[in-house]
């Protein structure tokens, strides 16, 4: 077991540990506050209101979101994602195969994996295999960010949703609030993100997560996401992170699916 190897684990580094450091070195560098943080849990669970596979299928406001319990300052208990029960399945066949069956398959178009053995561990806000893993995931499909029409990412806790909207490439270093506010990534903005509730509300069913991400994906691209639909979606990217940094083999993967 990693926590009896490592000091850090068993002096409390796990996962909540590592992201309530993320947030309040975030808050100092970039003069964002606790409550803007806090907007990412707001935007996703109104989004869970209509997904009927969501674990948690209610919207809260953001006095509801920081006054829950603290986890780990400043990262409440809605900022934190649920461990879920779930399961998740996509069937992978050639482009060639796939066509018999249909006449609009969707391509992957990038399939991308990264480790984050040569971060910086000390730099606790900026995950620089997440950039490589991006860089290399547009550079493998021929498109950029201004392509994507729909997104789900790693929102493990609140921290992380700004975090991954900078790495990914989205917006620059410290812009995620300003992206969140104007409205960017919510279901009707130009680059919805986790319009499923993310692992926020949604549920992070660990194992199934990854598989999960690709199906909403392909929900969107096929039109059939229901209430939820970004509507005229072609081009939609999955994100998922593992890994506590400086303490494990962190890794990112990255998708790029299209119709």
């Amino acid at each position: 077991d990693i926590g009896e190897m490592e000091p850090e684990l068993r002096l409390g580094m796990a996962l909540p540990g590592f992201f309530g450091l993320m947030a309040n070195r975030y808050m100092a560098e970039y003069g964002v506050t606790a409550g803007q943080i806090a907007k990412v849990s707001v935007k996703n669970h109104s989004h869970s209101v209509l997904n009927p596979y969501s674990q948690y299928r209610k919207s809260v406001t953001l006095e509801e979101v920081m006054d829950s319990p603290m986890v780990s300052d400043p990262l409440t208990v809605l900022q934190c994602c649920p461990r879920a029960d779930g399961a998740a399945a996509a069937i992978l066949v050639s482009a060639d195969y796939a066509r018999q069956f249909t006449n609009s398959p969707v391509l992957v178009a990038a399939s991308v994996l990264a480790t984050g053995l040569g971060d910086n561990p000390s730099d606790l806000i900026h995950f620089e295999f997440n950039e490589v893993a991006a860089r290399r995931a547009y550079a493998q499909a021929g498109l950029g960010p201004k392509d994507l029409d729909v997104v789900e990412l790693h929102d493990c806790f609140t921290i992380a949703e700004l975090n991954h909207y900078e790495t990914l490439g989205f917006c620059g270093r410290g812009e995620g609030v300003k992206l969140l506010e104007d409205g960017v990534t919510e279901l009707g903005g130009r680059l919805p993100v986790n319009v499923s509730g993310g692992l926020l509300s949604r549920g992070h069913p660990l194992g199934a997560t990854g598989i999960a991400q690709i199906v909403e994906i392909c929900w969107h691209l096929r039109g059939q996401a229901g209430d939820r639909q970004v509507e005229g979606a072609r081009v939609g990217l999955t994100h998922c992170l593992g890994g506590v940094k400086g303490l494990e083999a962190q890794a990112a993967t990255i998708h790029i699916l299209k119709r």
